[in-house]
């Protein structure tokens, strides 16, 4: 669950880094590469140890990724609905679904 929570946290982080810029597209480009290098440290300080925890607690690399994609797809849809006010169509839910079902299979035993 560690692992989880930290993913959650390292995503946050990754998310204002990555898509968090554009709303404000009058910043120089250099400026935003910059701030998002800035704020992708905070996620990696997350990331590395979520994955070596997820790792030594038995998860293999397959499981600590897709789960990783989960997380970023929940973490990003939050963001898109509430930070950059995009609707939330029927065919993206559906990508979504589809998504959960890949994590379903990868943690089948």
């Amino acid at each position: 669950m560690n692992t989880v929570l930290l993913l959650v946290a390292s995503n946050i982080f990754m998310t204002f880094a990555w898509y968090g810029h554009l709303k404000d597209t009058h910043t120089p480009l250099w400026q935003a590469i910059l701030l998002s290098w800035g704020i992708a440290f905070f996620e990696y300080c997350l990331m590395v140890p979520a994955n070596r925890m997820g790792f030594t607690h038995g998860m293999n690399g397959f499981q600590l990724k897709i789960t990783q994609e989960v997380v970023t797809l929940v973490v990003f849809t939050i963001f898109a609905i509430l930070y950059l006010k995009e609707p939330l169509h029927l065919k993206y839910m559906l990508s979504f679904a589809f998504v959960i079902a890949a994590v379903a299979a990868a943690f089948w035993k």
